[in-house]
């Protein structure tokens, strides 16, 4: 199987898996899988997020799961347990759908990595 038929078979079976258990079968889109992933790492599953902490969220998955690639590197958890991350190097520009790929492939990565897929 091709590296892009693969990454996209994945991408399916995560989105099942999530959709299936967060949104009672509702297809979950990047963001949401971002936010959770977010959340994940956060540890403060039971509590609900305002607007800007929800931001911030998606802020420290997009960090953990690039941080692989070397955009960045865990640096500290502040007080109320957020962790916060310093940016190593600049993400390269990339257009829409690259994002999307790169982001995909490094969430599938988080998710192997994590053993909820395999």
């Amino acid at each position: 199987m091709s590296r892009d038929a693969l990454l996209k078979s994945r991408w399916e079976k995560l989105v099942q898996k999530l959709s299936a258990q967060f949104s009672d079968g509702d297809a979950l889109d990047l963001d949401a899988i971002i936010y959770l992933v977010g959340v994940q790492e956060l540890g403060q599953i039971h509590r609900s997020f305002k607007k800007d902490e929800k931001l911030n969220l998606m802020h420290i998955a997009i960090c953990k799961v690039l941080e692989p690639y070397g955009y960045y590197a865990f640096d500290y958890v502040d007080e109320q347990g957020w962790p916060h991350y310093k940016n190593l190097e600049q993400l390269p520009a990339l257009k829409a759908g690259e994002q999307s790929v790169l982001m995909k492939e490094a969430i599938v990565q988080y998710f192997l990595d994590h053993k909820v897929l395999d």
